[in-house]
């Protein structure tokens, strides 16, 4: 049965190629790694990467990849859960898959009991800070590999 809502799906053989095939505008690749490097990523980290495709109807229209309980400075002290990836296509933004893609997610996390949401962002033009931002994300005052760490409260 085919939905014609947007929703996410788990990447497969079947779907492999149209992830593969996501792309973000040209100006906006220093501010996100490609698919197939989140693809490779949650391979070595199994129990913890969470990679979805963001189809509408049968159209592949993004990627998303949650990260679950990673363990944030390496030494057992802080569990953290949160989004570690979003491309939504070139022809495909401003069409509020994004906004989908991190709601639902929002959703997976209370789901699992989870009560902040985490997210980084490289600062600057073309990135997605305002996109963030807008979705009620603060910044924390912490920064990971020259990254912006933004959290959301789920209440």
């Amino acid at each position: 049965m085919t939905t014609t809502e947007p929703h996410l799906e788990e990447i497969t053989t079947g779907n492999l190629d149209a992830a593969l095939g996501i792309r973000v505008r040209p100006d906006q690749d220093h501010a996100v790694a490609p698919v197939v490097k989140s693809l490779a990523e949650a391979y070595v980290h199994p129990g913890t990467a969470w990679p979805r495709l963001i189809v509408d109807g049968d159209r592949p229209v993004g990627f998303l990849m949650a990260f679950f309980d990673i363990d944030w400075y390496e030494d057992g002290s802080v569990l953290r859960s949160g989004l570690w990836r979003l491309n939504i296509a070139a022809g495909e933004q401003g069409r509020g898959y994004g906004r989908f893609a991190v709601e639902s997610l929002a959703d997976e996390l209370r789901r699992r009991g989870t009560k902040q949401f985490y997210v980084t962002w490289h600062p600057g033009p073309n990135g997605p800070e305002g996109f963030y931002l807008g979705l009620g994300f603060r910044p924390n005052g912490e920064n990971s590999g020259g990254q912006t760490v933004g959290v959301l409260e789920l209440a």
